[in-house]
């Protein structure tokens, strides 16, 4: 009888393990990664919530964000000259506050920036309609949403097994071709279904703990945090071309792959170390799967393991809140100072148009209609993602939009967001880095973009 007992008592424990690892892991996938239609669009949950908080609030939320990056800048100068106990010897608060004279000037900048724009003060180049009032009224009330809700929930992801089990299954596909680990699929999906900002920030926590290394994170980061399937449709309604929706997501999915294969394998990516994050937690996590074991098993034992690591609730919605304040105070004042920056740079000066101009030959060499007007706005999505659509709206050849809008998707890094993302988070990546990127991945994908083009037209 006693040995039946416990027979019984370990099933139970493993039946209490197996729900614990399932219904959590199963809330995160429908809140990142199931899409469903909502108002006539296309969208994931957390995206929804997003929404209907913006409409609630939404016309306060730039008072809301202005305030909060003043306090990250009050409490980020004390901290640099008082180094105040109650903050320094708190590893959260340090770590959010206790930064670089170069992140203190920027996150200086991007208050000031804020302030200008919110009562529109000084020259207007800061604060017109295209430069500081996108950000500010526009972009940020989308990512302080976002960041919510995505920040509150990503534990559901993280915490409960949902990585180890796509770590194993996937591990076979991922390693050989991308050569990351199998559980940066998760980043992908939830970039590819939901928005890249969320991709960048899955990226960023895991590396953060110790599950990615310095060139896995850039990797996916600069990689893998695409643009979602929503706002690719946005972009091509812009050009005029929404009815080629299929055609235009194959050559931005097929252009991508492309591109994903050959720059990690490529400077600067390549001589990333495969070290790991200062501060983490954990190192190396082992994806080998023991003889014996099929994936899919192996998977299982590890989900089920990390999700009874889970006894209370308290540190769950202690890390949530955790994420939400990183986000907002730790990234959204270097996404107003950078990207305010490179939209006065595309707004009022030429340079844009002069780092175009080497592409005209090429486009025109690749049949291209119009390539002196297409040119500029192959290069200004580096400022900003939508750029591109709203200059060549105009141009006459479909076959040109649609080569505009499939190359501003496809560049993805573009400053006013996932850009200004990246440097604003703990992702080892630098401006010069961006830069190359955008290039490579311009370079690599314009042929094949060009080739689809003259196949549809």
């Amino acid at each position: 009888m006693g040995l039946q007992k416990q027979q019984y008592y370990n099933s139970q424990i493993q039946q209490s393990s197996m729900i614990k690892f399932i219904i959590p892991s199963l809330i995160g996938i429908f809140l990142f990664m199931i899409p469903i239609s909502f108002k006539g669009e296309i969208t994931i949950p957390v995206a929804i919530l997003a929404g209907i908080l913006q409409d609630v609030i939404g016309e306060y939320i730039p008072q809301i964000m202005t305030a909060i990056i003043a306090i990250t800048v009050v409490g980020s100068l004390g901290t640099y000259f008082f180094k105040p106990k109650a903050i320094v010897n708190q590893p959260f608060l340090n770590t959010l506050f206790n930064v670089n004279i170069v992140w203190q000037s920027i996150r200086l900048l991007g208050l000031i920036f804020a302030v200008m724009t919110l009562f529109k003060l000084g020259p207007e180049a800061v604060w017109s309609e295209n430069t500081g009032q996108l950000l500010l009224f526009d972009l940020i009330p989308v990512l302080f949403s976002v960041f919510l809700f995505a920040g509150l929930f990503l534990p559901l992801l993280f915490n409960f097994g949902l990585l180890e089990l796509c770590g194993a299954l996937l591990v076979k596909v991922m390693r050989p071709v991308f050569k990351l680990p199998g559980r940066s699929s998760i980043d992908c999906l939830a970039s590819w279904l939901g928005d890249g900002t969320i991709g960048v920030l899955l990226t960023n926590k895991q590396y953060e703990e110790g599950y990615y290394t310095k060139r896995e994170a850039a990797v996916i980061g600069t990689t893998f945090s695409v643009v979602s399937i929503t706002f690719a449709i946005v972009v091509l309604a812009q050009v005029d071309l929404a009815h080629m929706i299929v055609p235009y997501y194959l050559t931005v999915v097929l252009a991508g792959l492309v591109c994903a294969i050959i720059i990690p394998r490529i400077p600067p990516l390549s001589r990333k170390p495969d070290t790991y994050y200062e501060g983490a937690k954990n190192t190396v996590v082992d994806e080998l799967i023991p003889r014996g074991e099929t994936p899919f098993s192996f998977g299982l034992k590890k989900a089920v393991d990390r999700a009874d690591q889970n006894k209370k609730a308290a540190p769950l919605v202690k890390e949530g809140i955790q994420n939400v304040l990183d986000m907002w105070m730790g990234v959204v004042p270097i996404v107003m100072a950078i990207g305010t920056s490179a939209l006065m740079v595309a707004e009022f000066t030429p340079f844009f148009t002069y780092l175009g101009a080497p592409f005209v030959p090429i486009l025109e060499l690749l049949q291209v209609p119009q390539a002196s007007e297409a040119a500029q706005t192959i290069v200004i999505g580096f400022a900003d993602m939508f750029l591109p659509s709203i200059i060549g709206a105009g141009i006459e050849s479909e076959l040109t939009r649609f080569v505009i809008a499939a190359m501003s998707v496809i560049q993805l890094i573009y400053m006013s967001e996932v850009g200004g993302l990246l440097l604003a988070s703990k992702v080892p990546v630098n401006f010069k880095d961006l830069v190359i990127i955008f290039f490579l991945r311009t370079f690599i994908s314009l042929p094949i973009v060009v080739g689809m083009a003259h196949l549809l037209f």
